[in-house]
């Protein structure tokens, strides 16, 4: 089954959230779209600590930036339209393979006799292409747009 990881998942939930946020600033909010891994985490009840982990490693990854001091908190790097699911998905768990055979480190032992592998590697691509045309801004729910009116009816990725 393709899902999905905890990680992944927290992951686009605050950049979605962000870019919410980003869209409707308030006054506690001087900074435009930031938010605390704090509210963040409190507003979809996430471990504080995990997302605290995934956003710095977002903002490692040049997602969000981060703005330190009382008012501070993280930030969408880029507009909710240029960042894609695939980007952050893969920043979060690293490159998306449907198979083992399916590699960063090339072949595997049964490479002359494997029948599947090019098959499965359409797949991978065609997921990866799915992903990478998905925005965080197509994440957020308008009241135009159904909630269901998803890019191929979700997201999918490997879980680990």
């Amino acid at each position: 089954m393709l899902r999905l990881t905890k990680k992944a998942d927290y992951g686009l939930m605050a950049l979605k959230y962000l870019a919410e946020q980003a869209q409707c600033p308030s006054a506690s909010q001087p900074i435009s779209g930031a938010a605390s891994a704090k509210a963040i985490a409190d507003a979809y009840h996430i471990p504080p600590q995990l997302l605290a982990k995934i956003l710095q490693t977002l903002a490692k990854a040049g997602l969000l930036v981060s703005h330190a001091g009382t008012n501070g908190g993280y930030a969408l790097a880029r507009d909710a339209h240029d960042i894609s699911a695939f980007e952050v998905i893969r920043a979060i768990d690293g490159p998306l393979f449907i198979t083992s055979c399916i590699t960063i480190h090339g072949t595997c032992d049964l490479a002359g006799h494997c029948t599947i592998k090019e098959p499965l590697r359409k797949v991978n691509d065609s997921i990866t292409d799915l992903l990478s045309k998905l925005r965080i801004a197509d994440l957020i729910e308008h009241a135009d747009h159904p909630p269901d009116a998803a890019l191929a009816g979700g997201l999918v990725t490997i879980a680990r």
